[in-house]
């Protein structure tokens, strides 16, 4: 959530800043908030007015003055005071409901474009094989190696969820703990188990709700829960309502969970196969950062995220999004692509973001300054550490063989059991 204050003092910066996610305008924001201010001077004024008669009311009946006429008049400024402040209370949940709308400010230095057609690529890591056959895609090599059951999938549930079986079960098994073990190795990363549901306040601390809703899967409408997108929800919220110690930053949480998303705009060749599933795996590294390093750790995340492709010796690339590109709550974010073969391109795999302090208002996460003594608003980060069905899926087409098998790659061997080839 923005700062109101920011918003109020530093309007065109703002307006301009804002445009550059979308059509957004603050015009309606400003009057709400101009007339709760002049409200609360009034409410103010009237509540100073009321203490100080207050006071001498004792004294003039001691003086056995006639009070009735002061009585009434406070009876009056009394219900004044408190429609008054049943207006400011509907102006104030009104200006919640217009902040919760808008999204987060873009870092000045993100490059401003359409979409993602203008996202800059930053490095490259790795050569694409040259195969002597013809690469097939993952869904074919995985269905004929019985690693993977879309149609009994389809059967259970319904389209664009997948099942995997046998060694391909063992083989996504072992991606969710080498990922684990990679991130928990030295000791930075503290992994968690979350619940895969959360309540309506998690969901609009990490920037899904309200503006998301229809993307999301609702569950148990009694109690207004929802199925996760992704582990940064319960994660990030791990700290809600807390206040910090500066010592203590920065915190670093890693989690494995399933992942539910409706996806309901998306169409073409990524429904297929492992990419663009309703349910995937995924590995999620989240941060709490001290403001004054977020960015810092931004690059330290980024690398962290690409550590797992580098050990599997998967090609990948890293592009900085454009403003058209990011997402609703980031102020920065890299992706992380994955060579497709089948694809004959790159295929997004993680997505590492900096929210600075715009999710930690919302959820309210705070730290107390160790010179200041004053509280102030941490800054979040988040990215997959990585999408499991997506590297699953990577794996496949770039470890493929001629005669149809597919070689593990050596850094999970040791998490198959010495299996060093699917045949």
């Amino acid at each position: 959530m923005l700062d109101i204050k920011r918003i109020r003092d530093h309007k065109e910066e703002v307006n301009e800043l804002l445009k550059r996610k979308g059509d957004y305008d603050i015009t309606e924001l400003l009057k709400l908030d101009d007339k709760r201010r002049k409200i609360i001077t009034e409410v103010e004024e009237k509540k100073a007015e009321q203490n100080r008669v207050s006071k001498l009311i004792p004294q003039y009946k001691k003086e056995k003055k006639n009070v009735t006429e002061i009585l009434t008049e406070m009876k009056h400024l009394s219900e004044e005071i408190k429609l008054m402040d049943e207006k400011l209370k509907g102006l104030e949940e009104m200006i919640k409901r217009t902040l919760l709308e808008l999204p987060n400010l873009p870092n000045p230095d993100v490059k401003i474009g359409k979409d993602d057609s203008e996202n800059e690529e930053i490095k490259k890591w790795g050569t694409p094989r040259e195969f002597k056959f013809e690469a097939k895609p993952h869904w074919d090599i995985g269905t004929e190696l019985k690693l993977l059951d879309f149609e009994r999938a389809a059967k259970i549930t319904g389209a664009r969820f997948s099942m995997f079986t046998g060694v391909g079960a063992r083989l996504e098994r072992a991606i969710i703990n080498f990922m684990l073990s990679v991130h928990t190795e030295d000791g930075e990363y503290t992994e968690v188990s979350t619940p895969f549901m959360v309540n309506r306040d998690s969901m609009t601390g990490t920037g899904q709700l309200p503006k998301f809703e229809d993307d999301a899967f609702r569950v148990i409408e009694d109690r207004d829960l929802f199925l996760i997108p992704t582990a940064e929800v319960p994660v990030t919220n791990l700290h809600r309502d807390e206040i910090l110690e500066e010592s203590q930053l920065p915190i670093y949480y890693t989690a494995y969970s399933p992942c539910f998303r409706k996806e309901a705009g998306s169409a073409g060749r990524d429904t297929r196969g492992l990419i663009r599933n309703h349910q995937f795996d995924k590995v999620e590294v989240v941060k709490f950062s001290h403001p004054d390093t977020s960015y810092e750790e931004h690059e330290k995340l980024t690398s962290d995220a690409e550590s797992i492709l580098q050990l599997l010796k998967l090609p990948y690339r890293v592009v900085e999004l454009c403003t058209g590109d990011m997402t609703f709550s980031s102020a920065k974010t890299y992706d992380i692509e994955v060579w497709m073969p089948s694809y004959g391109r790159y295929v997004e795999i993680s997505s590492c973001s900096n929210f600075e302090d715009y999710q930690a208002r919302r959820a309210n996460i705070r730290f107390r300054d160790a010179q200041t003594g004053k509280t102030r608003f941490v800054h979040t980060l988040n990215g997959s550490g990585l999408a499991v069905g997506r590297t699953f899926a990577a794996i496949l087409e770039n470890y493929q063989n001629e005669d149809g098998s597919v070689t593990i790659p050596e850094a999970l061997t040791g998490f198959m059991g010495g299996m060093e080839v699917i045949k």
